[in-house]
C-alpha cells in the first residue's frame, strides 16, 4: 500500500482516537478513508486490514501524544470552530441533570443511503452528545427484509455518509444480530401476560379494534400464548397466520395505539436478508425493538421526527410493562426542501428505474450528491443548527445552503478561467507579447499565480470567450479581457473580430465596460461541467487547471464554485452554486 494511503489512515486515525478518548475505531477511519478516495473501494478487504493494524498502534499510544501528532502534521482538524458552534448554537436538552451519561442514537434502515432530510437527525443527535461529553451511537435498524429490505451495499454508504458529516459514532449496534435478545424479552412479556399470540385474520383484527373490542386471542391463557410462540420459532405458521401483540389501552383515541404488533413471521427462504439470511423466521417490528434498544443501550434522549409522537405512545407501553423509565423525546417538524426529493422509496424506485443515474445523480438532495457537488458538511451543520429541533415545519430553500456553503468554500477555492460554449474572437494591433500572472486567490497571494501567455502573430491574435458574453460584444463596445487589455469590437458573426485599445484597467473602471474572461488559442484544456439539473455545458479552462486533484473544489470566474471529478486530458467538474 502506497505511503500516501497510510499517512491518510493514520490522519483519519488519530483524529477519530483524539475524539473519542484515546480509542480509534475502524469503521469510521475506513469510511473517511474511501469518503475521500472513492477509487480504493475496490481494495476493501486490503484497505481495513490496513486501517486495523494503523488504529491498534495508535490506540497504544497516549492520549497526550496522539494529539501532538495530529498538532505536528494535520494542526487544521484541531480547529475548534465547530465545538464552539455546539456550545452556541444548540438549546439544551431538557433533564440532562437526571442522568450520568447522555446518550443519543441515530438509526437509519439500511434500505437506501442517507439525504439532506437524515442529515438533521444524524447533526443533532451527535452534536447533543458532544455538547455534553456524551455517547452518539450508530444502530442499523434491519429487521424487516420483506417490507423495506436491508442492502449490503447501504451499511457501508451510511458509514461513510456520517463520516463526512464529521459524526462519527462511539459505537455501532446492528439489529439484525440482536434477535436472540428481543426473542428472551418477547416470551417474558408473555409470560408476564402482557403480550399474547394473535392469529385472528388481519381484517378481523382491525374491525374488532376499530369496535374498541378484544380480539378472541386477547383472553388467551399464559400457558396456550407460550405455546403459540414456540410454533411460531419453530415454523409451525406462515407468514400473516400468527403476530406477538402488545396490550393496551383497548379505548385509546388513537386506534393505532390498541394492541399494536411487536413480532410477526417473514419468510426468510422467499426473502433473505442480507446479514443472516433465513437463519430467522420471527422479526420484531420497528416499535419492539427500538424500545428494547433503547432502554439496553442507555440512550438518554431521542431526537427524531414528530412523525414518531404515536411510535413514542406505543412504546410507553412497552416500557410500562417491564417497569422502565422512558427516555427524554424530542420531536421536530418535518422538513421540506424547496425542489427536492426527500423520500427514500422515491429515490430508490428512480435509482432503479433509471430516472437517476445513481446516488450521487445530482438532481438528488442524497449527501453523496451534494459531497460531490462540493457542497461542505459544515454548511449542512449550520443549516441544519438554523432550524434545530424545533417541532414547527420548516421549508428550506437551496440558496440558504449556497449561502452557508458560499461563506465556508470562498476562502479555500482557488480561481480559475473557464469559457462555456466557446466563441473565437480575432484581436489585431496588438502591440506586444503578454505573461498575464494572475492570483489563484485574490485575498491569499501567499498561494501563487496563474500565468497565461499571449504571443501574437503581426499583432494578431486568437483568444475563445463564453457564448453568455455574446450580449456585451456588439460592434463598437469596448470590453475588458480580465488581467489583459481592452478591445473594441469590430464585427460579430459566426467569429468576433476586435481591435486593441489599450492596456489602461483604471481608464476600463472609469468608462465602466464589462470585463469577461477569455483562454488563449491552444492553451484550452477541454472541460465538462455537470449542472444540478444533469445537463451538461462544455467549454474550455484555462491550462493550470492540469495542476488540480480530485475532489477539490475552485471557483470558476463568474460561473460558480465547481467540485473536480476527474482530470486528465480533459477536465470533468460538477456545479456546485454562484
Amino acid at each position: 500500500m502506497c505511503s500516501e494511503v497510510a499517512d491518510l489512515i493514520q490522519k483519519y486515525a488519530l483524529l477519530n482516537a483524539v475524539r473519542h478518548k484515546g480509542k480509534a475505531q475502524v469503521q469510521p477511519v475506513v469510511g473517511r478513508v474511501f469518503s475521500e478516495h472513492e477509487e480504493l473501494r475496490s481494495h476493501v478487504d486490503e484497505i481495513t486490514e490496513q486501517v486495523r493494524k494503523i488504529v491498534e498502534k495508535v490506540n497504544l499510544l497516549s492520549s497526550s501524544e496522539q494529539r501532538k501528532i495530529l498538532e505536528e502534521s494535520w494542526p487544521e482538524l484541531l480547529e475548534t470552530g465547530r465545538v464552539e458552534q455546539v456550545d452556541k448554537g444548540l438549546p439544551p436538552l431538557p433533564n440532562v441533570e437526571k442522568y450520568n451519561r447522555i446518550v443519543t442514537r441515530f438509526s437509519p434502515n439500511p434500505d437506501c443511503v442517507l439525504h439532506l432530510g437524515s442529515a438533521r437527525a444524524v447533526i443533532l443527535s451527535h452534536d447533543y452528545a458532544e455538547k455534553y461529553e456524551g455517547s452518539f451511537l450508530l444502530r442499523f435498524e434491519d429487521t424487516d427484509p420483506k417490507g423495506k429490505s436491508p442492502m449490503l451495499e447501504f451499511y457501508a454508504a451510511i458509514r461513510e455518509d456520517l463520516s463526512w458529516l464529521e459524526c462519527d459514532p462511539d459505537g455501532e449496534f446492528i439489529q439484525s444480530s440482536r434477535l436472540p435478545i428481543y426473542y428472551d424479552f418477547a416470551r417474558k412479556l408473555l409470560s408476564l401476560g402482557h403480550a399474547y399470540i394473535c392469529e385472528c385474520p388481519p381484517e378481523d383484527f382491525r374491525a374488532r379494534v376499530t369496535g374498541e373490542e378484544p380480539c378472541p386471542c386477547r383472553g388467551g391463557s399464559i400457558e396456550l400464548n407460550l405455546k403459540r410462540w414456540e410454533k411460531m420459532l419453530d415454523k409451525g405458521y406462515v407468514e400473516g397466520e400468527a403476530v406477538v401483540r402488545i396490550k393496551t389501552d383497548l379505548n385509546h383515541p388513537n386506534p393505532a395505539v390498541r394492541d399494536w404488533p411487536a413480532l410477526r413471521i417473514i419468510n426468510t427462504e422467499r426473502y433473505p436478508h442480507p446479514l443472516t439470511g433465513d437463519e430467522y423466521y420471527v422479526w420484531p417490528l420497528y416499535n419492539f425493538a427500538c424500545g428494547i434498544d433503547d432502554h439496553l443501550l442507555k440512550v438518554t434522549h431521542i431526537i427524531r421526527g414528530k412523525e414518531h409522537l404515536t411510535n413514542e405512545v406505543r412504546q410507553r407501553y412497552l416500557y410500562e410493562h417491564l417497569g422502565w423509565e422512558y427516555p427524554e423525546a424530542i420531536h421536530y417538524g418535518r422538513l421540506r426542501v424547496i425542489g427536492s426529493v426527500l423520500s427514500k422509496s422515491k429515490i430508490l424506485a428512480g435509482v432503479n428505474s433509471g430516472v437517476y443515474e445513481g446516488w450521487d445523480d445530482p438532481r438528488l438532495a442524497t449527501l453523496v450528491a451534494l459531497k460531490r457537488r462540493g457542497i461542505t458538511a459544515q454548511a449542512i451543520r449550520q443549516m441544519i443548527y438554523e432550524v434545530g429541533p424545533n417541532p414547527v415545519d420548516a421549508t428550506l430553500s437551496w440558496k440558504t445552503l449556497y449561502a452557508h456553503n458560499r461563506r465556508l468554500v470562498d476562502g479555500l477555492a482557488n480561481r480559475y478561467f473557464f469559457v462555456s460554449n466557446p466563441l473565437e474572437m480575432n484581436i489585431s494591433g496588438i502591440p506586444r507579447n503578454y505573461l498575464v500572472e494572475i492570483p489563484l486567490h485574490p485575498d491569499h497571494k501567499e498561494r501563487g499565480k496563474r500565468v497565461i501567455e499571449v504571443i501574437p502573430q503581426g499583432g494578431r491574435h486568437k483568444i475563445h470567450v463564453s457564448a453568455s458574453d455574446l450580449r456585451h460584444l456588439r460592434k463598437g463596445r469596448i470590453v475588458r479581457l480580465i488581467g489583459l487589455f481592452n478591445v473594441k469590437i469590430d464585427r460579430v458573426n459566426d467569429t468576433i473580430d476586435a481591435v486593441f485599445i489599450d492596456e489602461s484597467y483604471e481608464e476600463a473602471r472609469r468608462i465602466g465596460v464589462q470585463f469577461i474572461h477569455w483562454i488563449p488559442d491552444r492553451d484550452g484544456v477541454e472541460t465538462t461541467v455537470l449542472m444540478p439539473d444533469n445537463s451538461i455545458v462544455t467549454g474550455l479552462s484555462e491550462k493550470d487547471v492540469r495542476n488540480l486533484n480530485p475532489h477539490q473544489i475552485v471557483q470558476f470566474e463568474r460561473f460558480g464554485f465547481v467540485f473536480v471529478d476527474t482530470i486528465d486530458e480533459t477536465l470533468g467538474v460538477r456545479f456546485g452554486h454562484t
